[in-house]
C-alpha cells in the first residue's frame, strides 16, 4: 500500500489535470444535455403532431446509437467532410446531445405527472400554450424528475470515460493510463483513477439529494 501512496505522492499533478479535464468535459456536457433535453421534452409535449414526432426522432435517434459511435461521426466524420471539429468540441457535443436523449424522455414523464386540471386552469386564466408550459409545468414537472436526473449525471460522467478514449482527451483515466505505462504499477493507476471518479459520482449524488430535499413537493 505505501507503493501506492508513493505513486499517488509522484504523480499528483497529473491525476490533478486529468481530475479537471474530466470535470470540465462533464460539466460542458451537462450543460448541452440540459438544454437540448429541456427543447427536445418542448416538443415531445407540443400540441402540433409534427413537433411530438421531431421531437421522437431525436430521441429514438440519439438514444438507439452507441456513445462510440457518435463519437467517431462527431470527431473523424466530420474532419474527414473538411469540418474544422476539435476534440473538446466534437467529445462535450457528443455526449451533451446523447445523454439529452435521456435527459428529454425523464422531464417528459414529469410533465405527464402534472395534473391536466392544473394546465386547463392556466389556460383558462389567460395563459398561452407556451407560459402555461414555462411557468406551470416544467418547475412541478423538474421537481419530480430530480432522482432520475441524477442517475443519468451519474451515467454521464462513467459515459466520460469512453469519450476520452475515443478522441484522446486526456482526461483522468487517459492520465492514469499514461502513468500505468511509465511506472507499471498498473493497479495502483487505476486504483486512484477510480477513486478520482467516486469524487465525482459522490459529489454529485449530494449535490442531488440536496436539491431534491430543498424542492422536495410537501404533502
Amino acid at each position: 500500500m505505501s507503493s501506492w501512496i508513493e505513486l499517488l505522492t509522484d504523480n499528483a499533478g497529473a491525476l490533478a489535470s486529468g481530475f479537471w479535464v474530466t470535470l470540465r468535459l462533464v460539466g460542458g456536457s451537462f450543460v448541452v444535455a440540459a438544454v437540448v433535453g429541456t427543447l427536445v421534452a418542448a416538443l415531445r409535449i407540443a400540441p402540433s403532431k409534427w413537433l411530438q414526432r421531431l421531437g421522437g426522432v431525436y430521441v429514438e435517434t440519439f438514444r438507439n446509437i452507441p456513445l462510440l459511435v457518435l463519437l467517431f461521426i462527431a470527431y473523424f466524420g466530420l474532419r474527414r467532410a473538411g469540418v474544422p471539429i476539435n476534440t473538446w468540441i466534437a467529445g462535450i457535443a457528443s455526449l451533451g446531445l446523447y445523454t439529452a436523449a435521456y435527459v428529454a424522455e425523464v422531464l417528459r414523464s414529469g410533465v405527464f405527472a402534472v395534473s391536466r386540471g392544473q394546465i386547463d386552469a392556466a389556460l383558462s386564466l389567460g395563459f398561452d400554450q407556451r407560459e402555461t408550459l414555462r411557468r406551470i409545468v416544467l418547475p412541478q414537472a423538474f421537481r419530480t424528475v430530480i432522482s432520475p436526473l441524477g442517475s443519468i449525471t451519474i451515467a454521464m460522467i462513467k459515459n466520460s470515460v469512453i469519450v476520452g478514449g475515443a478522441v484522446a482527451i486526456n482526461d483522468l483515466l487517459k492520465e492514469s493510463r499514461i502513468i500505468a505505462s511509465r511506472t507499471f504499477e498498473t493497479e495502483a493507476a487505476f486504483f486512484w483513477a477510480a477513486v478520482g471518479y467516486l469524487l465525482l459520482t459522490v459529489a454529485a449524488t449530494i449535490a442531488l439529494r440536496r436539491l431534491e430535499q430543498r424542492h422536495a413537493i410537501r404533502r
